[in-house]
């Protein structure tokens, strides 16, 4: 198994009392996961983060980013078309790739999602799961420049989580936060710190006017997650 990918994998869950539940765990297992030095940083103070402070903050954090538009969505599918119906056939290409090597979803997430797909990836072998992540790495970059262009100290957690799935392939962000920008999320943990010290932290689209373009995309999506499929058939 790809550790870091099971990290990456997790850190992007909806933060639920569940995933609060683990998250010494996954702070532990990022020290030893060998991430760059300032991926694991980045990623470190995103735990930190989450663990921190009213849990329903961190979850409207998630829902802002995530949910509410199509620019940072989770299901990278829909940053070529956002019509499911459009998407189909590279959902069932997906699947199929998911079904060639043993991997059962489950839950009822669509095989777009990005944290369903990293978990395959660090399970799948390491050709296939870097061939499929290498084809998805304009979407990854262009997701990452939109999360840290938002200037948030959330935003730029997660663009971490999205920095680390692109140095897996060796891919570079687009963007980077600036040192400024650590430090200003440092000290936005402090004060989260500072106003709970005295509490316990308990861890517990078919609008698109250009339908041709995106009918090509679509077709070009499909075609290169058939390569990683056949790819995958060989081995």
């Amino acid at each position: 198994m790809n550790k870091r990918l099971a990290i990456l994998s997790t850190l992007l869950r909806y933060p639920d009392e569940a995933l609060r539940a683990d998250l010494p765990d996954i702070a532990e297992a990022i020290a030893s996961a060998d991430f760059a030095a300032r991926d694991r940083r980045a990623l470190e103070r995103l735990v930190r983060r989450l663990a921190a402070g009213d849990p329903l903050d961190r979850q409207e954090d998630f829902v802002r980013l995530f949910d509410r538009g199509r620019s940072t969505s989770l299901h990278l599918f829909e940053h070529v078309h956002g019509d499911t119906r459009n998407r189909g056939p590279a959902m069932v290409e997906l699947v199929a790739i998911y079904d060639a090597n043993g991997f059962a979803m489950t839950g009822n997430e669509l095989p777009d999602y990005l944290p369903l797909i990293l978990e395959f990836c660090a399970m799948a072998p390491p050709d296939t799961a870097a061939n499929l992540l290498s084809q998805a790495g304009p979407l990854l970059q262009q997701i990452h420049a939109k999360l840290v262009s938002r200037g948030l100290p959330s935003s730029r957690g997660y663009a971490a989580v999205l920095a680390g799935v692109l140095a897996e392939v060796s891919l570079a962000p687009t963007s980077l936060p600036t040192a400024a920008n650590d430090q200003a999320d440092e000290d936005d943990l402090a004060a989260i710190d500072a106003a709970y010290e005295d509490e316990p932290v308990v861890f517990g689209p078919e609008s698109d006017p250009d339908q041709a373009g995106a009918r090509a995309k679509v077709a070009a999506m499909i075609q290169r997650l058939r390569s990683v499929r056949q790819a995958a058939a060989k081995h």
